[in-house]
């Protein structure tokens, strides 16, 4: 025996199906947030800058190191050269005298080679440096940024959850005033073909789209206005209305 229900308690259906609608509506919104796309993009560039951060920071160490190795020979060089000058105007011998005028001019040229030098390394300290700074710089604007969009995807999820919540407990109000049968019925078949209820409106249902033939129309139209009856293309309930055009 087929199941029967009244026009009016078969229209509820349509309301249940447009919040049912609605819900995953909110559901594919939640899932699909613009700001989930923009932390991903910006989680990306924020593992580039930190790979290239890396790198950069490499090069300013070793070039810090090489300075520090210079400052050092630099230092060595004049400790020697005030030794040397201080024997110098030490001694009494003029053979060790020309020999230590000797070195401090070897140490003199070495002493200017390396500061040459250290002047280069200094210079790309500088610069090296400069480039970390800017990528740091970078980094810190995209955070501000990554933030920035987390606050904007926890308030759009929050938006969109308090809608939910609304529409959910309008949905428990209207499904109590739907007979038992048939709520178990608009369930089963929206659990398997994703829409529980369609309209027939002019003659065609609003779940397929799709124009009802001339044979399916007879039966409808056969049909008593209580009999619970599916649509032939979308298996929903077929509700109909004074604008079925039956």
């Amino acid at each position: 025996m087929p199941l029967t229900a009244s026009p009016a308690d078969q229209a509820l259906l349509l309301d249940l199906q447009k919040l049912d609608t609605t819900l995953q509506q909110i559901a594919h919104r939640l899932a699909n947030l613009p700001e989930t796309a923009v932390l991903a993009t910006l989680e990306g560039d924020s593992s580039r800058l930190r790979s290239r951060l890396s790198s950069e920071h490499g090069a300013w160490e070793d070039a810090q190191t090489e300075l520090r190795r210079v400052e050092s020979d630099v230092t060595l060089v004049e400790t020697r050269i005030a030794r040397d000058e201080q024997r110098l105007a030490s001694s009494s011998s003029s053979k060790d005298a020309q020999a230590l005028q000797g070195e401090l001019a070897t140490l003199g040229k070495r002493r200017g080679d390396l500061e040459e030098v250290q002047l280069e390394v200094m210079e790309r300290v500088e610069g090296l440096g400069a480039v970390v700074s800017t990528t740091e710089s970078e980094l810190a604007e995209l955070e501000v940024r990554r933030r920035d969009a987390e606050t904007s995807r926890e308030s759009s999820s929050a938006e969109l959850e308090t809608e939910r919540v609304h529409v959910v407990r309008d949905r428990e109000v209207l499904a109590g005033k739907v007979p038992a049968e048939l709520l178990a019925l608009y369930e089963r078949q929206r659990q398997r073909y994703g829409v529980g209820a369609s309209l027939l409106r002019g003659g065609v249902s609003s779940a397929s789209g799709v124009a009802l033939t001339g044979s399916d129309l007879a039966r409808v139209r056969a049909a008593a206005r209580d009999e619970v009856i599916l649509c032939p293309d979308s298996d929903a309930i077929l509700v109909r209305t004074d604008e079925s055009g039956i």
